[in-house]
Formats: C-alpha cells, structure tokens, sequence
C-alpha cells in the first residue's frame, strides 16, 4: 500500500515540476518535500510496514516444494 502511495506522490511531484507550478503554497507542495513524502513512504512499505498479518513473504512455497519427491 505504501509503494502504491509513494508511486502517486511521485508522480504528482514530477507533474508539479514539468508544470513548473506550487499550487499557491511553495513550502507544502514543492518537488523536494514531495519527494521526501514519497521516499519516507517508499522505506515505510520496505521496512515491512502496513503489511497483513501473517503474510511473512512466500506464504506460497511453505513445505515441501512441488515435484520433489
């Protein structure tokens, strides 16, 4: 969920700047702090954060793997 939400700070950072626009408030909305916003989010989702519980990474290959006998 955090990627999904860092991929939308970028790019709505990436549009502020190829617009060369700050929406009226140039502290709140600047490419830099949204980049930060993105960033912070982007470590959140790798750090594990938010994730459903139980869902420890390859819940799919749990045991034996297939075909081996």
């Amino acid at each position: 969920m955090f990627a999904y939400i860092a991929a939308g700070i970028f790019g709505f950072a990436l549009l502020l700047d190829l617009f060369d626009t700050d929406l009226g408030a140039p502290d709140l909305f600047s490419p830099g702090t949204l980049s930060l916003a993105g960033l912070l989010c982007l470590a959140l989702y790798l750090a594990g954060v938010g994730r459903a519980p139980g869902s420890g990474g390859g819940g799919r290959w749990r045991g034996r793997r297939p075909g081996r006998g």
